[in-house]
């Protein structure tokens, strides 16, 4: 195939790929995105074996089918409520394969490259490794956490900011060693070192932050992983890996700027330590402590609450994707509606364990598009609301975020449910939710604790409703 073709091949990826995030923009059009998306990717990667750049194509055809299998593997097996770690572990896939190609591109005997061309070169090497590195790392971590093989509780060593401040300058020194000895037909200590230095650094950079800043950090590392494959395009001179990596980093930093708008955090907190430390903790003081009498009712009075209401707001958390309990929501949802009553679902920006978690639960349960809104939408109406129902959410409805100014999610902007008549609160029991914080919401006169499996507890109030 000829160069042109293959450029105004790579134009048309590009394209779609713009395409694919204006898509994915919207929940009406994000079924177009990704179909977009699909196309795109068939187009540059027909492209790319189609050049004259690929040599072997016994290789690449073994690579294809290996890769090929695991995620169609991956796509069959994996749960909706799994997506979260499925994406933390792709990340890293990313990561990994960008230092893979850095290392190849150092040692490769063939390279051609003198002056101030080279050195440019062994920039995009270092520089890739780096990021490629930390994305790795960071994401197995993350993988962790979300799949609760790692606590979610940040770790949290003495001085930590101070370490990281010493990696970031020993990162650098080694950068200047590495090019020191690049020029002479070395580098390889220093950059061996750098790699090590960065896998350690990614390590400790998400053990330190807490499980509620979990969303941003998926979106962190989204832009990492997006970055990583914009230096892999440097490293290979490939024009649509460069453009396609920087769509992605730039779209994920944007989403890590929105994350930590709606919990009104600084970036560079979340990166210091989650909620749950001290460090996050706004009014210096110790946290006011939770009392009161819980009163639990069972699903039929739960159901009695619902029958009798006009407005009934939904708000979906971790727990609902947990239990799977979205098509027993939905189906309550439509036997409300039949009823008369208006329902809504109000949706937190960082709900679950990745932004738009619970959008796309609904959106596989079926839930009409229509009645789901984000939280700012909302939160005026809940003085009006007859009965919220809290599906397995916790911190995103705690009210001790705009009551405390010493709670560690102190500032942090909640689904203000207690303003309206009654709420329902489903769980399995009184723990404290991802980010370690008590809940006064539990306690508050006009609450009820329905106790148990999500899903358990949602038919036996759909039975009863339809009865």
């Amino acid at each position: 195939m000829s160069s042109g073709i293959v450029t105004v091949s790579y134009i048309g990826a590009t394209i779609l790929f713009i395409l694919a995030l204006g898509g994915l923009s919207h929940q009406e059009t994000s079924r177009r995105g990704n179909l977009y998306g699909i196309i795109g990717m068939a187009i540059a990667v027909l492209a790319t074996i189609l050049s004259d750049v690929v040599t072997s194509y016994f290789i690449i055809v073994i690579a294809m089918a290996i890769g090929g299998t695991i995620g169609y593997i991956l796509a069959k097996k994996v749960e909706m409520t799994q997506m979260p770690e499925l994406v933390a572990i792709l990340h890293s896939l990313v990561g990994m394969a960008a230092v893979f190609v850095g290392y190849a591109n150092f040692m490769d005997p063939t390279a051609a490259f003198s002056g101030i061309e080279k050195t440019i070169h062994e920039v995009e090497i270092y520089v890739g490794v780096l990021i490629g590195a930390v994305t790795f790392s960071g994401s197995v971590i993350a993988f962790g956490k979300l799949s609760a093989k790692i606590s979610g509780k940040p770790v949290l060593l003495p001085a930590r900011n101070w370490l990281n401040l010493g990696l970031l300058i020993l990162t650098i020194l080694l950068g200047k060693w590495f090019l020191a000895g690049a020029e002479e037909g070395g580098g390889t200590f220093p950059l061996v070192l750098m790699t090590l230095l960065a896998l350690a650094f990614g390590v400790h950079m998400v053990m330190a932050i807490g499980g509620a800043d979990m969303p941003v950090v998926v979106s962190m590392l989204n832009s990492y992983s997006g970055w990583a494959a914009s230096a892999t395009g440097f490293m290979l001179s490939n024009d649509l890996l460069i453009v396609t990596g920087a769509l992605v980093g730039s779209s994920g930093a944007i989403l890590s700027y929105i994350m930590c708008r709606a919990m009104n955090r600084k970036f560079l907190a979340v990166i210091a330590g989650g909620f749950g430390t001290d460090s996050a903790s706004s009014g210096g003081g110790p946290a006011m402590q939770v009392s009161g009498e819980v009163t639990a009712v069972d699903a039929e009075e739960a159901a009695e609450l619902l029958s009798s209401a006009k407005e009934v707001m939904i708000i979906p958390g971790y727990g609902m994707a947990v239990a799977q309990a979205q098509h027993t929501v939905n189906e309550i949802t439509k036997t409300l509606r039949s009823k008369g009553t208006h329902v809504r679902f109000g949706i937190h920006p960082v709900a679950g364990r990745m932004p738009g978690h619970m959008n796309v639960l609904l959106a596989e349960a079926k839930v009409p598009y229509d009645i789901v809104f984000e939280m700012d939408e909302v939160n005026e109406d809940f003085p009006d609301v007859d009965v919220s129902v809290v599906v397995g959410a916790n911190d995103i409805v705690n009210p001790s975020a705009l009551e405390d100014p010493n709670s560690p999610i102190a500032g942090m902007p909640v689904l203000e449910c207690w303003k309206g008549a009654t709420t329902i609160v489903l769980k399995r029991s009184m723990a404290s939710g991802y980010a370690g914080v008590d809940n006064p919401l539990f306690v508050k006169e006009n609450t009820r604790m329905l106790f148990g499996d999500a899903k358990d507890s949602l038919e036996a109030v759909l039975k009863v409703l339809q009865s």
